[in-house]
């Protein structure tokens, strides 16, 4: 449990010197529509690049974990889009809420709690459970989200804005770009490397300062009764059903090693990432529920995983 709590405990950390700022008024009023444009146009962009341009095919190639991983992401996403839809009926939110129940904090807690728990051997995992929520995760929901802002009555001029759109979007071409360094085999120059480092290294605590933000001006907002049972929903889908599909997935149809099993499975249970919560933003739509739903899910993940961990540790 207390490598779960060293863990969890900045995400805790960070989010209330939000709320504290905003309570005091320091950061002035244009702060959490400042501190989500950075994140979203400058340090999460840095972050794909630099890790798309570093990555080996070899590192990605793992059939067995991207079904695993993959496929309990791809499920719980699914279901909670449709159930999204029965309740709200758009595809923007159903996006959102489909992303909410399935976007793991990997970087910022499954890095160090797979180092602790697993040691270096996991890395691999680490880095393309990353790339699979941070690249793969968000522009499926982009492209939905555009699909459904742009729609028009003629499907070609829809795929024209839409394609459009996802162009001009940092989050989507930044991954690509990456991609092409490493399969061209360029190595990024030491200056750029240094700049995607020092730019990356600000996107997660700066989302989880922009989050803290907002729950001190939303203080009242999830009360109502159709929010907390979303919430409740999101959270219950990310630590639940996600990591046990993943579970059957991994040990019963893939068989991986258990290096690769164990690691699929405690990266699936972490609590939500902020990935929602900035698209909500970046779409302006409502972002109550996601905001409360990364920090609940991450509270009670200190005993989820703390109980996984110590089921590792009779296996």
């Amino acid at each position: 449990m207390q490598a779960v709590i060293s863990a969890a405990l900045p995400v805790f950390g960070l989010i209330f010197v939000g709320y504290l700022c905003a309570r005091r008024a320091w950061l002035g009023e244009g702060a959490l529509d400042a501190l989500n444009r950075f994140v979203v146009y400058l340090a999460l962009p840095a972050v794909l690049f630099q890790s798309m341009a570093q990555i080996t095919w070899a590192e990605l190639v793992n059939p067995g974990f991207l079904g695993a991983f993959g496929g309990g992401m791809a499920a719980t996403f699914a279901l909670s889009f449709l159930l999204d839809r029965t309740v709200r009926g758009r595809l923007t939110d159903a996006s959102i809420e489909g992303m909410g129940a399935a976007y793991p904090n990997a970087g910022f807690m499954g890095l160090p709690l797979c180092l602790v728990v697993f040691g270096p051997a996991s890395v691999p995992a680490v880095v393309v459970a990353m790339l699979l929520t941070a690249t793969v995760l968000f522009a499926i929901s982009i492209a939905i989200i555009e699909t459904d802002l742009q729609a028009t009555p003629n499907w070609r001029r829809t795929a024209g804005f839409v394609v459009r759109a996802l162009v001009r979007n940092p989050l989507v071409v930044s991954p690509f770009a990456g991609m092409a360094f490493a399969g061209a085999g360029i190595a990024l120059p030491a200056p750029v490397l240094h700049l995607t480092t020092l730019l990356g290294g600000a996107a997660s605590p700066c989302a989880l300062v922009a989050i803290g933000l907002f729950l001190a001006q939303r203080s009242g907002a999830a009360r109502a009764p159709h929010m907390a049972r979303a919430v409740g929903r999101l959270v219950g889908l990310k630590l639940v059903f996600q990591p046990a599909i993943t579970a059957f997935l991994a040990f019963r149809v893939f068989d991986l090693p258990a290096i690769w099993a164990h690691s699929a499975l405690l990266l699936s249970a972490l609590p939500i990432g902020t990935g929602p919560f900035m698209l909500a933003q970046l779409y302006g739509r409502e972002a109550s529920v996601a905001s409360r739903a990364i920090l609940m899910s991450t509270v009670l993940s200190v005993v989820t995983v703390s109980l996984l961990i110590g089921w590792f540790s009779v296996r």
